[in-house]
């Protein structure tokens, strides 16, 4: 029999497929602290689980928050810098690390739906179950425990008997030589040693009764029952293990699902960087703070000494000192450092470049408005045609007092789109007219070779610091101002096509809503036929009947020398 198990011992180790039933027969106290050792592993390991799905939630929530706190703020500043090629691209760092963050929220929750809360519901079921094989075990061994006592208490009776039966077999042998004892005392203990001798008889079955039944439950103990039990338990411990084993399988495979979405937001954060633009920013800093003023042209030559060679009173020569400055100072005003104006609803507050934009932008916000409160009349207009076909849905009349609503509302944003309108014509015409003023100021300021100075470039100007137009009393300044823009409409209504100067594409979609522009798409390929004059427009042509100016930021020009007299259209 002990050979049997040192052979299955040697086998174990070689092929490591044991049995606890067989090697491990009198290590019950041992195999209860090592599977109870286990249940404490599984429980640390949950734990860590747990804190790591604790962290990363943590993390997520960390990163999440701090995306939402450098987001674009509405109406604010940071509105204003979106356009800037390093905003935008900060604005998608900032979304890609937004997904970033929900990608670690992923990890947190499958950890705790495919790890915690299994490896705990598997916890508790492992207890029961552990607790049913010991109780089998103990029961087990309470009854081989059992079986021995009442083996030990018949071999006592066993030997007590023997000893009692030899001492009334001594005391009657004793008695039988004695010849001075009765008969009958003899008879009595020649009766009370056969009764003594069959008591220890009878113990004796009893005892090899009670002996050959230990043996039997004792070979079933240890050969049937335990290791039955004990094969129970290593089964449940290695289902433990793997439990194990796959849990910190899925916990690797938790997050190496997500690796392809984290480097597609990696990816993303590279792409955002790659999209920074140096010169398109320098570009923006020019289209947002562009005044459309001209440049000062010279300072006059003011003679002193004419004043003093004649008598004038000294309150002459003081109004004759202060008109001067007042001239110098109107001169020098875009050198010198303004006061900011209070905000004006019609922008005449800021430059005139800049008065351009903002009127173009409120009247494509209230365009907006006007749309929006059209799908809205559209939207109710259809449902109280609903309501008319089909009374039970509805009461048409109760639709009125919001169509109505919307009709007033429509009706003062349309008269706002037209103000607007009126203003942005304005001051579009009058950019224009600056323009076709500023090349011919420059053609005869390059024309003449002597040192004379232009005297009149700040007498015909209308404009004043702060961007506003204000009334020149000079009549000349006057006359001069309309026969330019005389000129520029007999220009533009010529009927002869200028020729074309190049090509251009538009970088950006535009609505020539205005009168002289022409709206273009973005991507679209149109004919130069006049440069930017200094104005930020510039003239092009789509076919013979199509022709006005674009905004020079809006395209990318191709100019071509050897196209200037061809006569090509789209």
């Amino acid at each position: 029999m002990h050979s049997n198990r040192g052979l299955s011992r040697r086998n174990c180790l070689d092929t490591m497929s044991c049995s606890w039933g067989t090697e491990l027969w009198d290590q019950f106290d041992n195999l209860e602290k090592h599977t109870q050792w286990g249940i404490e592993f599984l429980e640390r390991y949950t734990k860590f689980v747990k804190e790591r799905s604790e962290i990363e939630q943590s993390y997520a929530k960390q990163i999440r928050n701090l995306s939402k706190k450098y987001q674009l703020k509405k109406n604010s500043k940071e509105e204003e810098e979106f356009k800037y090629t390093t905003s935008r691209a900060f604005l998608m760092t900032l979304n890609e690390l937004n997904d970033y963050s929900g990608q670690h929220e992923v990890i947190a929750e499958n950890l705790s739906t495919q790890i915690i809360a299994e490896l705990s519901r598997y916890t508790q079921e492992l207890k029961a179950e552990r607790k049913s094989h010991f109780h089998d075990g103990r029961r087990a061994q309470q009854h081989i425990e059992n079986s021995w006592k009442q083996l030990e208490s018949s071999k006592r009776r066993f030997e007590r008997d023997c000893k009692e039966a030899d001492r009334a077999q001594h005391y009657f042998d004793k008695m039988d030589a004695d010849i001075n004892v009765t008969k009958a005392d003899v008879e009595k203990a020649k009766q009370q040693a056969q009764m003594r001798h069959q008591v220890a008889e009878d113990s004796k079955n009893e005892y090899l009764t009670y002996l050959q039944k230990f043996n039997k439950d004792q070979h079933e103990h240890y050969y049937t029952l335990i290791p039955h039990i004990f094969q129970r338990i290593q089964e449940m411990e290695e289902r433990r293990v793997g439990r194990v084993r796959e849990s910190m399988r899925v916990y690797t495979e938790v997050e190496r699902k997500v690796l392809p979405i984290v480097s597609k937001c990696l990816d993303g954060m590279t792409k955002a960087a790659e999209s920074i633009e140096p010169k398109m920013d320098s570009k923006q800093v020019v289209e947002s703070y562009k005044s459309g003023f001209e440049p000062p042209g010279d300072v006059e030559f003011e003679d002193y000494s004419v004043s003093m060679k004649r008598a004038v009173s000294e309150s002459s020569f003081l109004n004759a000192r202060g008109e001067s400055r007042r001239r110098s100072r109107s001169k020098l005003w875009p050198l010198l450092k303004r006061n900011k104006g209070t905000g004006q609803e019609d922008y005449s507050h800021l430059p005139p470049e800049q008065r351009r934009k903002k009127l173009q932008a409120k009247l494509n916000d209230i365009n907006k408005d006007i749309q929006k409160e059209m799908d809205q009349r559209d939207a109710l207009t259809k449902m109280k045609d609903v309501y008319i076909k089909n009374p039970h849905l509805g009461d048409p009349d109760s639709i009125d007092p919001r169509l109505e609503e919307i009709t007033q509302s429509l009706e003062k944003l349309q008269l706002e789109a037209q103000k607007f309108e009126g203003w942005l014509t304005e001051v579009e015409r009058k950019l224009l007219e600056k323009g076709s003023e500023s090349q011919r100021r420059q053609s005869s300021h390059f024309d003449s070779q002597g040192n004379t100075p232009l005297t009149n470039n700040y007498g015909q100007s209308r404009e004043s610091p702060d961007g506003s137009y204000t009334e020149d009393p000079s009549t000349e300044s006057t006359m001069q101002i309309k026969s330019r823009s005389t000129e520029f409409d007999e220009e533009f209504d010529e009927e002869e096509p200028l020729p074309t100067i190049g090509t251009c594409k538009a970088l950006y979609p535009f609505e020539g809503q205005n009168e002289g522009t022409i709206s273009m798409a973005e991507g679209e390929m149109l004919y130069v036929i006049e440069e930017d004059k200094g104005d930020g427009w510039t003239r092009v042509r789509r076919n013979e009947d199509e022709e006005g100016y674009v905004p020079t930021s809006y395209i990318k020009l191709f100019l071509d020398t050897n196209a200037k007299g061809a006569m090509t259209y789209i």
